[in-house]
C-alpha cells in the first residue's frame, strides 16, 4: 500500500540545494507559541515574554476569546528589585508567582537556580535562598515554599523570610532527599520527589541511598591545564540501584514518617489525592512488570492496594493518573492490547473502560467533571498520525474534534471550556488555532508558518512519501524521500534512518526537524533516503512492541535487513549502495544491521551507540532484557563488539566524551574491538559534548563529517 502526503511547497522542482550551515544556523526555524499557562477562572491564559533589548521578562495575561492581552501582572523592567527571569509558576490561589532565574543545566531534566516569590496584590518580592536550589514548590496556600539543597529538603516561610530544614543527612552520592538520581530522572521522567498535599499540612518525599551504587566517572577537559572528574552514582544493568524509602513530614510537629510499602524496588511515582489525608503511590518490581497502585492513610500511615498489574514484559509509567472530586480516578492500560482509558472507583474496583479499539490513546488531557467529558489524544486515524478527541465516563458519545490529518495537539484551558491545537503534517509546519473545546469549532487562527512554506518554495526539496512494507509477517510504516529528478529508469543509492527503540516512532506524519533537511539535502544530491518502524516499535499495539523482549538488537534488526533487501529488488535501488545511519539507539541498530547484515549494507554511520547493553542504566535495560545474569545470552548475541570480524563495508563512529547518558565507554570497547579484529574504520570523539553532541559549531562539523563521509563511501 501506498499513499503520498505531498507537500505543495514541494512542486516546485527546482531550486537552490539546501546546506548544512543553513539547516544549523537556523534558515528553516518554525515560529511557534510561547509558553502559556492557562489561568484558574478557564477564560485568561499568561504568557511570559522577554525583551533583548533591555534584557527584562514579563508575564502578560491574555483573553482566550480574543487574544488580547488584559494586563502584566509582573515586569522585571518595572523594578531593579525584580531580576529578569526565565520561567514562573504560579501559587494555587494565583497570588503570588514562583520566578526563576540563573538557571544552570545538571542533566537532561534537572537544573539549579536562584528563586523569587512575587506578590502580584503587594507587588513585594522576596529570594527565597541565596544558594542556588533544585525544584521549588509553593504550599497550596501560598504561603511557603519547598525546595532541595544539596540533597536536602528545606521549607522557607514566605512572611517571615525564615528557613526550616527538614532533613539533615543529604550527602553527595550517598543520600537525596526530595529529588531524583541520575537514573530516575532519565528513566522515569522526574526530578522533583516531593509533594505538598492539598491543604498543606505534610509533604510526602522520597529518600534516595546510593551508598552502594557504583560511580561513573568522565574526564571533563575543559581549557584548563589539568583535565577534571565528574564522578556520579550511575547503576548499569544488574548493579545495586538505590534503596529508595517514602517520607511523610508533617509541617506543624516537624515529625517525619518512614512508611512502610513492602520493600518495593522502585518508586516511580506519588501523588496526593483530594482527601489531604491520602496519598497515592506507583511501586514496581525490579522487572517492572509488577505494578501496584497503593493508598497510603496519613493519618495512621496505614497501606492499602487499590490497583494491581501484571505484564509478561513490562509496564510503561506515566502521568495519566487522575482523582476526580470523590477520590475515584482514571487510568491508562494496554492491558487489553492497546492503551485505553479505564475509569476505578476510589476503592481500586473497575467500574469501565472508556475508550476501546485497536487503536492506542497517546496523550490524556484531562476530565471536565461539569460536562463528563474526557479529552484525549489517538491514533484513531491511523498509527502515524494523532486526533484530539472526547468521550463521555461511560464511554459513549465519542467526538473527534479535530478534521486535518496529519498531527493534532491540544492545550486545554483549565476549566475545558478552549483548546488551542497545534497541527502539522509532513506537508505543513506547524499551525495553532483557538477552538471551543465542547464542539471543536474553531474561534479563530493564531499562527501559522506561512513564511517559511514561502521560503522553502526557493528550495530543492522532495515529498515524503508514506506506505507500508510487508516485512517478516508484517505490515511496517515507511517513508521514503526521492531525489526531485527522481528517473525511474535510473538506479539510486539508498539511505536508511532510524532509531527502532521500543515504543518509538520515527515514521509519523508530522512536520520534521533537523534530521529531515538533512535528509533533503542528501536527496539533492541524489541519494534516496527511507525509514522504516520495525518490530518493537511504538503505537501498533503491545504485542509488536514488546515482541523484542529480552531481545534488544534482534528482531528490529532482522527487519531493517530485510527491508533493505526488499527495497534492493526496486529497479531503481543500486542494490551495491545501501546504508544506514542512526543516533543513540539507532546508533547500536545501524552497527549490527552492517555487521549482521554485511552483504547488504555497504556504509553505516554509528552515532553515540551503545554497543553492550551491560554498559546502560538499569531501569531501562532491565525493563527490555531482565539481569545479565538472567539473560546473558540476551546481552551477549546482539551485543556488535562481540563478532567486529563480519565488518566488511565502510564504517563512522562517533560519540562525545561527556556522554552520562551512554558513556564513551561503548565506542572505546567497539573501537578496540576492531582494531583487534585488523578491521579498519572511522571515528570521532567530540570533547566534553553530551548525548546530544551539540554547542558552538559542533553539530556544523558533525553533519559536514556525516555528509562528507556518505558522498564517499555510498
Amino acid at each position: 500500500m501506498l499513499f503520498f502526503i505531498g507537500l505543495s511547497m514541494l512542486t516546485f522542482a527546482q531550486g537552490k540545494k539546501i546546506t548544512i550551515e543553513e539547516i544549523y544556523q537556523g534558515a528553516f526555524r518554525t515560529s511557534g507559541l510561547d509558553v502559556l499557562r492557562s489561568m484558574g477562572n478557564g477564560e485568561h491564559y499568561t504568557i511570559m515574554n522577554s525583551n533583548r533589548s533591555n534584557k527584562s521578562s514579563s508575564i502578560d495575561k491574555y483573553d482566550y476569546k480574543t487574544l488580547e492581552k488584559v494586563e502584566t501582572l509582573v515586569n522585571s523592567a518595572d523594578s531593579e528589585s525584580i531580576p529578569s527571569f526565565s520561567s514562573y509558576t504560579f501559587s494555587e490561589d494565583e497570588s503570588k508567582i514562583l520566578l526563576a532565574t540563573e538557571i544552570e543545566s545538571i542533566y537532561r531534566r534537572s537544573t539549579l537556580g536562584v528563586f523569587y516569590v512575587y506578590d502580584i496584590v503587594a507587588k513585594s518580592i522576596v529570594k527565597i535562598s541565596d544558594d542556588k536550589v533544585q525544584e521549588p514548590l509553593l504550599s497550596p496556600d501560598g504561603k511557603q515554599v519547598a525546595y532541595v539543597t544539596k540533597n536536602n529538603l528545606y521549607i522557607f516561610d514566605i512572611a517571615s523570610k525564615s528557613t526550616k530544614q527538614v532533613t539533615t543527612d543529604g550527602a553527595k552520592n550517598k543520600i537525596i532527599n526530595g529529588i531524583t538520581d541520575w537514573v530516575y530522572e532519565e528513566e522515569f521522567a522526574f526530578v522533583r520527589a516531593f509533594a505538598w498535599n492539598s491543604d498543606g499540612t505534610k509533604i510526602a518525599f522520597l529518600r534516595f541511598d546510593e551508598t552502594n551504587v557504583p560511580e561513573f566517572s568522565m574526564d571533563i577537559y575543559g581549557a584548563d591545564l589539568y583535565q577534571k572528574q565528574h564522578v556520579f552514582k550511575y547503576p548499569k544493568a544488574g548493579e545495586d540501584n538505590a534503596l529508595v524509602t517514602l517520607y511523610l513530614f508533617d509541617v506543624q510537629s516537624g515529625n517525619i514518617s518512614n512508611i512502610n510499602l513492602g520493600n518495593p524496588y522502585y518508586i516511580p511515582r506519588i501523588k496526593w489525592m483530594n482527601n489531604a489525608d491520602y496519598l497515592s503511590v506507583t511501586t514496581l518490581n525490579r522487572h517492572q512488570n509488577h505494578l501496584k497502585l497503593n493508598a497510603v492513610n496519613a493519618k495512621d500511615n496505614t497501606v492499602t492496594v487499590l490497583l494491581e498489574e501484571q505484564d509478561d514484559a513490562y509496564i510503561d509509567i506515566n502521568d495519566n493518573l487522575t482523582f476526580l472530586e470523590d477520590d475515584s480516578f482514571i487510568w491508562t492500560s494496554e492491558i487489553d492490547g492497546f492503551n485505553h482509558i479505564y475509569l476505578y472507583d476510589s476503592k481500586g474496583t473497575l467500574m469501565n473502560q472508556i475508550t476501546e479499539g485497536d487503536w492506542e490513546v497517546t496523550d490524556y488531557y484531562g476530565y471536565d467533571q461539569n460536562e463528563d467529558r474526557i479529552y484525549y489524544q489517538s491514533t484513531e486515524n491511523g498509527s502515524i498520525n494523532r486526533g484530539v478527541y472526547s468521550i463521555e465516563s461511560n464511554g459513549k458519545r465519542k467526538k473527534e474534534l479535530t478534521t486535518q490529518i496529519g498531527t493534532n495537539s491540544a492545550a486545554f484551558s483549565a476549566d475545558f471550556g478552549y483548546y488551542i491545537n497545534t497541527y502539522s503534517s509532513a506537508s505543513i509546519p506547524y499551525k495553532y488555532t483557538l477552538h471551543k473545546a465542547l464542539t471543536g469549532d474553531k474561534i479563530k487562527d493564531i499562527k501559522d508558518n506561512q513564511s517559511l512554506v514561502d521560503k522553502l518554495k526557493g528550495y530543492e526539496v522532495a515529498p515524503k512519501e508514506f506506505s507500508t512494507l510487508a516485512i517478516n509477517g508484517n505490515e511496517l510504516n515507511m517513508y521514503m524521500i526521492k531525489p526531485n529528478d527522481f528517473d525511474t529508469s535510473k538506479e539510486y543509492p539508498l539511505l536508511l534512518f532510524q532509531y527502532s527503540g521500543p515504543g518509538s516512532q520515527s515514521v509519523a506524519n508530522r512536520w520534521g526537524g533537523a534530521n529531515d533537511y538533512w535528509h533533503q539535502m542528501l536527496a539533492s544530491e541524489g541519494y534516496i533516503i527511507a525509514c522504516i518502524d520495525g518490530r518493537g516499535t511504538g503505537l501498533k499495539g503491545r504485542d509488536f512492541k514488546k515482541v523484542t523482549q529480552k531481545e534488544l538488537g534482534k528482531y528490529e534488526v532482522e527487519d531493517q535487513i530485510a527491508a533493505a533487501k526488499k527495497l534492493s529488488e526496486l529497479t531503481y535501488i543500486d542494490e551495491k549502495r545501501t546504508g544506514i545511519w542512526g543516533w543513540s539507539y539507532g546508533g547500536f541498530m545501524s552497527t549490527n544491521c552492517i555487521l549482521k547484515g554485511n552483504d547488504v549494507f555497504e556504509t553505516a554511520i554509528a552515532v553515540a551507540p551503545v554497543t553492550s547493553w551491560r554498559f546502560y542504566d538499569t531501569i531501562y535495560t532491565e525493563r527490555f532484557m531482565l539481569t545479565p545474569t538472567e539473560n546473558p545470552g540476551g546481552y551477549d548475541d546482539n551485543s556488535p563488539f562481540n563478532y567486529p570480524e563480519l565488518l566488511k563495508g565502510k564504517y563512522l563512529l562517533v560519540h562525545g566524551s561527556g556522554d552520562d547518558n551512554v558513556h564513551v565507554q561503548n565506542t572505546m570497547r567497539m573501537v578496540e574491538a576492531l582494531i583487534q579484529a585488523n578491521k579498519p574504520f572511522e571515528w570521532a570523539i567530540y570533547p566534553d559534548k553530551n548525548h546530544g553532541i551539540y554547542g558552538g559549531n559542533t553539530r556544523l562539523h558533525l553533519y559536514n563529517k556525516m555528509t562528507k563521509f556518505i558522498k564517499e563511501n555510498l
